[in-house]
């Protein structure tokens, strides 16, 4: 039966990673249900009180550094925040449209429409464009970095 429970909280940080790509799947959610399902189903003694504190600390973290860093990037590239609001629904509506690409290509058309609405030139659009696509981008990797942290501390723990 254990082999069943390991497979299933395997299967949990895998979707974890499929999170990135797939914004409709709650990352750190995926990983905490592989915690808690060893914690709560194999495990004979608590994980230790310093683990979850360090998880609690580092999710916080992966939800924060998301949002500061498309924040960061469509400010210092001169965009609006309609066009920051406008590059999160297109990040979610593309994940359904033509995945993953529609995680790009969707909230990249869908800035440059923002920023030209708000009368900005070509220009201005297309670089607030790429600053959203930077933000984007630098999220996703330190929600990389921050899960494998995550995983690697959890197989220490155990």
């Amino acid at each position: 039966m254990d082999i069943v429970w390991w497979l299933l909280i395997i299967v949990c940080f895998v979707l974890a990673f499929l999170g990135i790509i797939f914004p409709m799947i709650p990352s750190v959610l995926a990983l905490w249900v592989g915690f808690f399902i060893y914690q709560f189903v194999m495990a004979a003694e608590n994980i230790g009180t310093i683990f979850w504190i360090a998880m609690a600390v580092l999710t916080i973290i992966l939800i924060v550094s998301d949002i500061i860093a498309n924040s960061y990037f469509v400010k210092k590239f001169g965009g609006s925040k309609a066009g920051e609001r406008i590059a999160a629904v297109g990040v979610i509506v593309g994940s359904f449209i033509i995945p993953p690409f529609g995680i790009i290509i969707v909230p990249f058309i869908l800035v440059i429409i923002a920023e030209l609405f708000q009368q900005r030139t070509l220009a201005e659009a297309f670089k607030a464009t790429f600053g959203s696509l930077m933000g984007f981008l630098s999220g996703n990797f330190a929600k990389i970095v921050i899960q494998i942290i995550m995983i690697i501390w959890f197989f220490i723990a155990i």
